[in-house]
């Protein structure tokens, strides 16, 4: 019952999305089963030593830093939510530390390859689909939106004349994005073919299948995954990728880091700043190619 109390805290007083919800459900859920499995314990019973090997077990399993210090922060919340209910006086989380994750470069594809996929008369036609999906990689890559804020987007959230979307992030932060008059255009023309489209369901989303029910994340994941394979070679095909390049080409643009922190919706400036590794490694291979000396 404290997991359930907990979940519903999340999503009633803390108005976190369903998304960080089930998250949290997960590794609440994985880690209650774990203590019943091995100790035999109620969560509420659980010790430092008890999160510890739960911690082993997962890098044991080969779990990543980054997965393991998710979990972690998620049993930091629930037991901190647990002493302020009087549930329990210390948290077993605290003397915890998370594994330290590798520091890794996004991964991001050149504007130039992502033009020529949006360009091509041979991979796009006319028909509703096939402009729906061109409109999915544009949006994605001219946001720099996540991909539940884009399975989250209405109709009205597009301002035609001030050419802008506004945008509901996480913990339901909204924020408003300027968007190029070309990709106002491909959702003027996305919208005149989705309202004589015949479906069976009508959705509100801006975005629909085939028979007019809202997107799904598999269903965007696939149409990225399946235009990316045109212009990209690199095993990573998801919409995040296009959120990389979005950022990455603001930076190399010139453009600072506060501007982009806020155009992606990043609640501190550190998330942004691992963008500035990509400009790095750019700068060394323009060095590499042009110096003398290199």
């Amino acid at each position: 019952m404290a997991v359930e109390q907990f979940l519903v805290y999340l999503q009633h007083e803390k108005r976190y999305s369903l998304h960080t919800v089930q998250s949290y459900k997960t590794d609440l859920f994985q880690f209650t089963d774990f203590l019943y499995r091995v100790f035999e314990l109620d969560v509420l019973e659980a010790r430092h030593v008890h999160v510890r090997d739960f911690i082993v077990m997962l890098m044991d399993e080969g779990m990543n830093e980054s997965s393991v210090g998710r979990k972690l922060s998620s049993l930091r919340s629930f037991f901190r939510y647990m002493m302020r209910q009087g549930r329990i006086e210390n948290s077993p989380v605290a003397m915890v530390k998370a594994p330290k994750p590798a520091k890794r470069i996004p991964v991001f594809i050149e504007d130039q390859k992502l033009d020529q996929l949006l360009d091509s008369e041979e991979i796009f036609n006319e028909s509703f689909p096939s402009v729906r999906d061109r409109l999915v990689i544009e949006m994605l890559f001219g946001t720099g939106m996540r991909l539940a804020e884009l399975l989250g987007l209405k109709e009205p959230d597009i301002d035609f004349y001030g050419q802008s979307i506004k945008i509901l992030g996480k913990r339901n932060k909204e924020r408003v994005v300027p968007v190029s008059k070309g990709l106002i255009d491909q959702v003027r023309k996305y919208l005149e073919l989705k309202s004589i489209q015949i479906f069976d369901n009508k959705s509100e989303c801006l975005f629909v299948t085939d028979k007019g029910k809202g997107a799904y994340a598999l269903f965007i994941y696939k149409i990225v995954q399946r235009y990316l394979t045109f212009i990209s070679s690199q095993d990573k095909k998801s919409p995040h990728i296009l959120r990389h390049s979005y950022a990455t080409s603001l930076l190399n643009r010139g453009a600072d880091l506060n501007s982009i922190k806020e155009l992606l919706g990043h609640a501190s400036l550190a998330a942004t700043q691992v963008y500035t590794h990509n400009s790095i490694e750019r700068l060394k291979s323009i060095y590499k190619q042009a110096h003398p000396k290199a």
